[in-house]
């Protein structure tokens, strides 16, 4: 964890290099190193105020199962491709779309639609977002973590 340290900041790893989780068995493979090393741990809404501490173990366990089953029920396609990470092998810096607001996910368009959600293992920075948060999806979160709506 130590090279993380000495990484550039969240700003600047957000604009870096990504490596696309295309299949869904990838995607599967991307959470089984996530969960491998539970620890420090950071998960962000973008647009809303980044936490100021690591998921505990059990609550990246648990934002892994719903932001998967979210994706799995809501991406109507037989492929993953809107999961981004910045190593595969040992990822510390991972992009989550939103299926419902995915504009041009890779960044091929003139609008930049940021991620809906980041896990990061250096302290997250807000990352705005002008497009409106839907209701449901502020409430999804605010139910992950136990928040009062």
């Amino acid at each position: 964890m130590d090279g993380i340290k000495n990484s550039p900041g969240f700003t600047a790893r957000m604009q870096g290099v990504f490596w696309g989780v295309l299949g869904w068995h990838d995607l599967d493979a991307l959470w089984a190193r996530v969960r491998a090393q539970p620890e420090g741990w950071y998960a962000s809404l973008v647009g809303e105020t980044p936490p100021d501490a690591p998921l505990a173990p059990d609550a990246l366990a648990r934002f892994v199962d719903e932001v998967d089953a979210l994706l799995r029920r809501e991406h109507e396609y037989d492929y993953c491709g809107i999961v981004y990470t910045d190593d595969l092998e040992s990822p510390s810096f991972v992009k989550i779309y939103d299926p419902n607001n995915l504009g041009s996910s890779c960044g091929c368009s003139t609008v930049k639609i940021p991620p809906r959600w980041v896990l990061s293992r250096i302290p997250p920075e807000r990352v705005e977002d002008t497009a409106p948060m839907p209701n449901g999806r502020r409430r999804w979160w605010q139910r992950l973590f136990a928040q009062p709506v």
